[in-house]
């Protein structure tokens, strides 16, 4: 009866053991699947600027050549040498920092501002002005295109840096962005500081301006890399170098004839740079923002 039980016992183990090396294999396979796609997806998305990268690199001759291939056949750095010499690329560099720099940081401050008095403060007209703004939302921006450029011809703001930078000091994506995420903050600090005897401003300004930091700098590199890589509204409402912005400027080498990729994506790759630092830099902030804003 003892050797019986001990048999039946290692029987037992034995088929726990096949039980569990079947299911460890079966999850070692998913993941090496699950692995393989996910670095194919990868290099799906990374093609394109694998590309632009390639292209910055060859002269256009090597860019014509038949059969195409990925990788430079000749690697040359003279489309970045001409590229500041075909075009002021140092001075369009200059204004699009202020543009998109200026426009990021008082959006971020008005932005902020509206946000916490929607989600905060109770006063008549707070809900059809939220109204309002998830309808802005959904407005394309082609739509208020000619308006603008008329109020800006108005004001005599047409081909000058401030005609670019005071329409988009705000806007409602930002200013609902803000909202969403002072609404996923409790209400014990503020009413903390009331009992202390602090006002509205104090409270935004000491309080809750550094809780909503990862909120901030999210909002901050959409709106720096939306202005940055803006082409539309530049390219409208200037027709000078003094005051144009650099993916105007680039696009002066897409002609109706022939379009110069080489100098194009030379340009293109120094134009990404600061938008890839300041992602590096706040990344972290970045994906919390993201996770945190719109729980409530």
């Amino acid at each position: 009866m003892t050797t019986l039980t001990r048999e039946t016992s290692r029987t037992t183990r034995t088929e726990r053991r096949a039980r569990t090396t079947r299911l460890l294999s079966s999850r070692t396979i998913f993941r090496v699947l699950l692995s393989i796609a996910a670095l194919g997806l990868s290099l799906i998305v990374l093609l394109p600027i694998i590309w632009m990268l390639s292209a910055a690199f060859r002269p256009d001759s090597d860019l014509s050549a038949f059969p195409p291939t990925l990788l430079p056949r000749t690697w040359s750095v003279q489309s970045f040498v001409d590229v500041f010499q075909r075009i002021p690329f140092a001075r369009l560099y200059l204004n699009t920092f202020v543009f998109a720099g200026t426009v990021t940081v008082f959006s971020l401050l008005f932005d902020s501002m509206a946000g916490y008095a929607l989600a905060r403060l109770r006063f008549r007209g707070s809900g059809l002005m939220l109204i309002v703004i998830v309808v802005l939302l959904m407005l394309p921006f082609q739509v208020t295109l000619v308006p603008l450029y008329e109020l800006m011809h108005n004001l005599g703001l047409v081909n000058t840096l401030p005609g670019l930078i005071v329409p988009r000091l705000t806007n409602a994506f930002g200013i609902f962005f803000m909202r969403q995420y002072f609404l996923s903050l409790p209400r014990d600090l503020e009413d903390a500081a009331r009992v202390d005897g602090a006002g509205e401003w104090r409270i935004f300004r000491r309080i809750m301006a550094p809780l909503a930091g990862p909120a901030l700098l999210t909002l901050g590199l959409f709106h720096f890399q939306g202005n940055w890589n803006d082409l539309i509204w530049p390219l409208i409402m200037t027709n000078s170098v003094d005051s144009s912005t650099l993916p105007a400027g680039l696009a002066l080498f897409a002609g109706q004839q022939t379009t110069e990729y080489s100098l194009l994506m030379a340009g293109s790759v120094l134009s990404l740079l600061p938008v890839v630092v300041m992602f590096l830099i706040i990344q972290k902030s970045f994906v919390q923002g993201v996770a945190t804003t719109g729980t409530k």
